[in-house]
């Protein structure tokens, strides 16, 4: 797990610069070593150059350093990740005659893809953002994972006689760090996303510039930035696909946690006490040949505290169990760096962070997670109500739109009633809009996430941004999520809108930054598109059936545990923000929150920012922690960038 950049454009001292203050603003992601590499210059003085940080994992010998330059072909590649199937890879090409001197995985993708191209990549299986020059084409093929577990941003230069052409990394705020892109301007979108979904949607992100190659995209630039190519290298399965039986499903399970167990460092595993990182703990004791230490974050709150069932199932699955206790008092006195693990604006990825510090505290530099079972089997609220609202309004399609809203407003009201001040932002309370948008479920779904009211939007954003949005969603998202999800059942269809944006755009993203802003490389055997695929093949009455128990999983990944230890409530991975932000929190929050000097740049208006604080404040129903400390991280983000509109 590592930290890349690179920049096409002069290779004069100005651009080594800009990439060496990159290079020191992502060693965070690898603090083990880094190194610089650039291409020959064209006639011009134009090529390429790279950076790297280095998190040592597989290889730790000088022979898996990077940038790596390919000893047969010239082609050099700055890559970050795991890619799990290279000794299959590396075996493939060994019997094409080819040799390798490094027992990594760097030295096999960098030579699959110099000897094959973009064919190569749809080869790999892993988490992986890579950029490779080809030295004879002059050209840079930059490419990200399936499931866009590892990020990779971009930027342009608007100026066509510039420096510099392209400028790419792990993360914004390398690129910020740069200072290619002059001073940083906020997305005019950046308000209206957040008011929305609760972070930025890609490709856009909450810097003007700056946008997010897809997932499963691969993108090839000429030696003056120029983009010759953008292709698909993997997609969503198709729907009626021949079902494989369940028992292939649960050797592709098993198969992931194998593979990602493949380390030359100690790792452990987050255990919240949950089905899906019990089933990953459980399957690394059944396949691993050392140890599996396992980790739970717990909490003096008692509500919010899963250590007593991680405790416990730890114990029967045999795990070498730690629970490190986290406290609001340590929260208060480290917010400033745990807000400044976030690379871009969320209301999420803290409890990411303070579990990926105390691993990395207790000396392992990897660990597994069960982030995916939820998309992946139907474990969320939105598998049951969705299809619930999409056939209702499927069957009083003869009652006019006026009148379904007319009883829609009135049956919300007696559910979710008004208190003053700010209205409840509830499912309940996003019945009228429900009703509004009928039949279409990626509407449905958008709405049903919704951080805010559409109407309560407008009184938080000082500008037009969220006319431009599509139900929260940028035009490019909303279409590519169209394109998901047709011609799936419904089940199917709202399992591939969680993998693309509360996994996609929330989870992982938010998880990639809080983790390696502790060093530690984070990863998860059920984002796989190997497993993705065996799953989406099963019928639905095998994968959801009971809705949101998660039994196929639980039968392929909890085998010899006690049923009985999974037979609670279902409760999120979550921290006891709404009782820490009444309190010790609530002062750093009130100070930002209250203030209009504060607020303004941002884009939001201070009088809804302050009405929401008040109201949440005041106990107001049907506003969660949420929404106030989406707010405030917010504000607290773009002050932190110097970034504003």
């Amino acid at each position: 797990m590592c930290g890349i950049a690179g920049i096409i454009g002069s290779l004069r001292g100005p651009n080594r610069d800009a990439l060496r203050r990159m290079s020191d603003a992502l060693v965070h992601r690898g603090p083990d070593a880094e190194g610089y590499w650039e291409s020959a210059a064209d006639t011009r003085g134009r090529g390429a150059l790279f950076a790297f940080r280095r998190l040592a994992i597989l290889d730790l010998s000088p022979s898996g350093e990077q940038p790596m330059v390919d000893p047969v072909t010239g082609h050099a590649v700055v890559y970050n990740g795991e890619i799990y199937n290279y000794v299959e890879l590396r075996e493939r090409l060994t019997a094409a005659g080819q040799t390798f001197k490094s027992s990594g995985d760097t030295a096999v993708m960098l030579r699959a893809v110099a000897l094959h191209g973009r064919e190569a990549v749809g080869w790999l299986r892993g988490m992986f953002a890579f950029a490779a020059w080809d030295p004879r084409e002059r050209k840079l093929l930059v490419a990200r994972d399936a499931l866009g577990i590892k990020p990779l941003y971009y930027a342009h230069n608007p100026d066509q006689d510039g420096e510099w052409s392209v400028v790419f990394a792990s993360e914004i705020r390398a690129i910020l760090a740069s200072g290619l892109l002059g001073e940083p301007r906020l997305n005019p979108l950046a308000p209206a996303m957040l008011a929305w979904n609760g972070f930025m949607v890609a490709p856009e992100t909450a810097i003007e510039g700056i946008s997010s190659l897809w997932p499963g995209q691969l993108r090839v630039f000429d030696s003056n930035g120029r983009e010759e190519l953008q292709e698909r290298f993997w997609s969503m399965p198709a729907a009626g696909q021949a079902a494989p039986d369940e028992q292939r499903m649960a050797c592709s399970l098993e198969h992931s946690v194998r593979l990602h167990l493949a380390s030359d460092v100690p790792l452990g595993v987050f255990l919240s006490g949950g089905i899906d990182s019990s089933a990953v703990a459980n399957l690394a004791c059944r396949t691993s040949k050392a140890p599996v230490h396992t980790f739970t974050l717990a909490f003096e709150e008692a509500e919010y505290d899963e250590g007593p069932f991680a405790r416990r199932i730890a114990q029967a699955i045999g795990t070498q169990h730690r629970e490190v206790v986290l406290t609001q008092g340590q929260v208060v006195s480290g917010l400033e760096n745990a807000l400044n693990s976030l690379d871009q604006p969320t209301f999420d990825g803290l409890n990411s962070y303070y579990m990926s510090n105390a691993v990395r505290q207790a000396g392992f530099t990897v660990a597994l997670v069960g982030t995916g079972g939820d998309e992946l089997f139907g474990g969320y609220t939105s598998f049951r109500d969705l299809p619930t609202l999409q056939s209702l309004s499927a069957h009083t399609r003869w009652v006019p739109t006026g009148t379904r809203v007319a009883l829609a407003k009135l049956l919300s009201r007696l559910l979710q009633p008004s208190r003053g001040g700010v209205p409840g932002q509830t499912r309940w309370a996003k019945l009228p809009g429900m009703a509004e948008r009928g039949e279409d479920l990626v509407s449905l779904y958008q709405l049903a996430y919704a951080l805010f009211l559409p109407d309560f939007q407008s009184e938080l954003l000082a500008g037009s941004g969220a006319t431009a949005l599509a139900d929260g969603l940028p035009a490019v998202m909303r279409s590519r999520l169209e394109q998901d999800t047709g011609g799936r059942s419904p089940l199917a269809a709202i399992s591939a809108l969680e993998q693309r944006m509360f996994l996609g755009e929330r989870l992982l993203r938010d998880t990639d930054a809080a983790s390696m802003a502790a060093s530690i490389e984070v990863r998860l055997p059920l984002v796989d598109q190997m497993l993705l695929a065996d799953v989406y093949a099963m019928p639905d009455g095998a994968r959801y059936r009971p809705l949101r128990r998660k039994d196929a999983l639980r039968r392929a990944g909890l085998q010899g545990l006690d049923p009985g230890l999974f037979e609670r409530p279902k409760s999120g991975f979550v921290l006891p923000f709404d009782r820490w932000s009444r309190a010790g929190l609530g002062k750093v929050m009130n100070e930002t929150l209250q203030d209009p000097t504060l607020i303004r740049p941002t884009g939001l208006n201070p009088e809804g920012v302050r009405r929401l604080w008040t109201a949440y404040r005041d106990g107001a129903p049907g506003l969660y922690w949420t929404r106030a400390w989406a707010l405030f991280a917010y504000i607290r983000w773009c002050h932190r960038h110097r970034a504003y509109l």
